[in-house]
């Protein structure tokens, strides 16, 4: 069984790569506005919520995309230690919401230490009712997993194979398959998690 969200592309690239800033701190800590404003064009996209994203969200450009951020960052602005807790980044990114009239959109924390079975459907469920999932990896026992390190990113689809549920994680303008299980189990103490987004 597989799904994947009709994610957006910007010059080729899935979503937006951080990279792609010329503002320092949004090039280095900018992760978590970059999640925020990549789920706000899906949002416009996929849901009709224009009001997240004032630009054309049937043509996308570098040019509003930075534009966007400039209104995003002040509500999700990197700082020393990152936006590193679930609190951080919905309190932002509701306010933001709640700033462009959107009032309807329920944010749930679910925290790294909730239970790996209930996590895995609550992210499955997620997905299938068409929304990304702002997802947070603080650190990780395994060093292949680096660059997603301290890292905020979305999950845009999965796929069951027997046994192992993959999720496909989007950031850097690209996107990785990933083991869910491993993803959750980080093998540390201080965990990560993700945020529930819920339509009423």
């Amino acid at each position: 069984m597989k799904k994947e969200l009709n994610y957006f592309t910007v010059d080729g690239g899935l979503g937006w790569n951080q990279h792609w800033f010329r503002d320092k701190a949004m090039y280095f800590g900018g992760c978590a506005a970059v999640t925020a404003c990549d789920l706000c064009i899906y949002l416009a996209r996929e849901k009709g919520l224009l009001a997240l994203y004032p630009f054309a969200a049937d043509q996308l450009t570098r040019n509003d995309y930075i534009a966007l951020s400039k209104i995003v960052k002040p509500y999700l602005r990197p700082r020393l230690g990152g936006i590193d807790t679930l609190q951080l980044y919905s309190s932002g990114i509701r306010k933001f919401w709640e700033d462009r009239g959107v009032s309807f959109l329920e944010l749930v924390e679910v925290p790294g230490t909730a239970p790996w079975k209930e996590a895995r459907e609550l992210i499955l469920a997620q997905i299938d009712s068409g929304m990304l999932v702002p997802y947070l990896l603080l650190f990780h026992r395994n060093r292949a997993w680096k660059d997603f390190h301290w890292h905020w990113f979305n999950l845009a689809g999965y796929e069951i194979r027997k046994s192992h549920s993959l999720v496909k994680a989007v950031t850097y303008g690209g996107y990785r398959w990933l083991d869910l299980k491993e993803l959750w189990e980080t093998g540390y103490e201080r965990k990560g998690g993700f945020i529930s987004i819920l339509m009423h």
